[in-house]
């Protein structure tokens, strides 16, 4: 899935990434993403190496 989208939000410092989704998950409904772009980010996130990376990759995502 290509997801252009981005959700205007910002992940406090020392968040880690399951906390971090908690957040974007709640700001991508209010901006009324779809169940299937929201769970996209969630996998992606999830199946990255470390937190690093799971929050690196959730960046993308970030206005």
């Amino acid at each position: 899935m290509n997801i252009r989208k981005k959700v205007r939000m910002n992940i406090p410092t020392g968040t880690n990434r399951y906390a971090a989704i908690d957040l974007f998950v709640k700001a991508a409904e209010k901006e009324n993403w779809s169940e299937q772009e929201i769970q996209f980010v969630i996998d992606e996130v999830v199946e990255a190496d470390d937190n690093a990376k799971g929050l690196e990759a959730l960046q993308y995502y970030l206005a």
